[in-house]
């Protein structure tokens, strides 16, 4: 599959050799004039890629370009690539989760490795979010009452004591939690639970509780 690197400078020569270069090194490359440009473009992600940054740049910076992508939800990892690089905008860039962050002039095998990194990040990103997706559309076929159930169940609670809690019988409560299994599409609580902690439904410590009552 062709890798992609989407390759953001406002100077015409270093996109020129950088380009070149990254070209010859079996890479795609699309290049943009300023950051303001990359976001007037539809681009396609569909390919492994990564973001080459400038840190200084007409209109938005590479930093306040960075904190764009992470509002608008990107999974596109950064790889800075300044000539003016300090300390302090190293620490913000990362702290912002930049991949890296590099200095001008760069060895070329520094730039490749630094740019496999980003793409290989991407790639976990990608099949994480995809996972997700599928947990999420999953959830999303219960109803609200077996979402209910859903939420109770994997916190530890009894079928007795869910339907003492929603004012219902225990054999509803088994219908529901049946269905609940179908729809999510698991034959087991700990895959159940499992689903609920990778969607941030569940807290830490009825994990544990759970845990611990099936020890």
């Amino acid at each position: 599959m062709t890798t992609v690197v989407h390759h953001i400078d406002d100077d015409a020569s270093v996109r020129g050799a950088i380009g070149r270069f990254l070209k010859a090194s079996g890479h795609e490359v699309q290049s943009y004039r300023s950051a303001g440009e990359f976001l007037k473009r539809r681009v396609d992600v569909g390919n492994p890629s990564c973001i080459l940054l400038d840190y200084q740049m007409p209109g938005l910076t590479g930093l306040e370009f960075q904190e764009q992508l992470v509002h608008l939800g990107s999974l596109l990892p950064i790889v800075f690539l300044t000539g003016h690089g300090s300390i302090r905008m190293t620490v913000q860039a990362m702290k912002a989760g930049a991949e890296d962050f590099l200095t001008k002039p760069v060895s070329g095998n520094e730039l490749l490795d630094a740019i496999r990194h980003a793409i290989e990040k991407y790639m976990v990103s990608r099949e994480r979010n995809t996972e997700l997706h599928s947990l999420r559309r999953r959830i999303g076929r219960l109803t609200p009452r077996e979402s209910q159930v859903f939420e109770l169940v994997v916190q530890g609670k009894l079928n007795k004591q869910i339907a003492y809690e929603l004012g219902t019988t225990e054999r509803t409560i088994k219908a529901h939690r049946h269905r609940v299994m179908n729809k999510t599409q698991v034959r087991s609580l700990a895959e159940l639970v499992s689903i609920a902690e990778r969607l941030g439904k569940l807290s830490t410590f009825s994990s544990a509780k759970i845990a611990e009552e099936q020890e």
